[in-house]
């Protein structure tokens, strides 16, 4: 195992984070309840989910949720993916089944279908 893997553990709490923070935004800013009331609020909060996650991730290369657990996602040369590949990326995410079903090197098929890879950041 390379020392730069990102674990399932950690993914998934800066999946939480993430939705946290995309559901506090989405409160704050639309006054969606949470938990959502309806389809429509739980919409409004997907929405703030994927503007987020695809803004941060495209140009920074990590959302609030993986730079507080030390991820980030890559394209092969090691740059952020862009927004274009991030709102791929980040769509596909939203479906969940796409984030479960991993390879070996635990790409994601949202990983594949984006050209990315999650990798943890190591502190040297």
């Amino acid at each position: 195992m390379d020392d730069r893997d990102a674990s399932l553990g950690r993914r998934l709490l800066a999946l939480l984070i993430d939705w946290i923070v995309a559901a506090l935004a989405a409160s704050l800013f639309t006054g969606v309840s949470y938990p959502p009331a309806d389809i429509g609020e739980n919409l409004v909060i997907t929405a703030f989910f994927v503007g987020q996650i695809t803004i941060l991730t495209g140009l920074l290369g990590f959302s609030i949720g993986k730079r507080v657990v030390g991820l980030r996602v890559e394209n092969r040369e090691g740059r952020p993916i862009g927004l274009p590949r991030a709102l791929l990326r980040t769509l596909l995410l939203s479906l969940v089944i796409p984030a479960i079903v991993m390879t070996d090197d635990k790409r994601g098929l949202h990983d594949l279908a984006a050209g990315s890879r999650v990798i943890r950041v190591v502190k040297r």
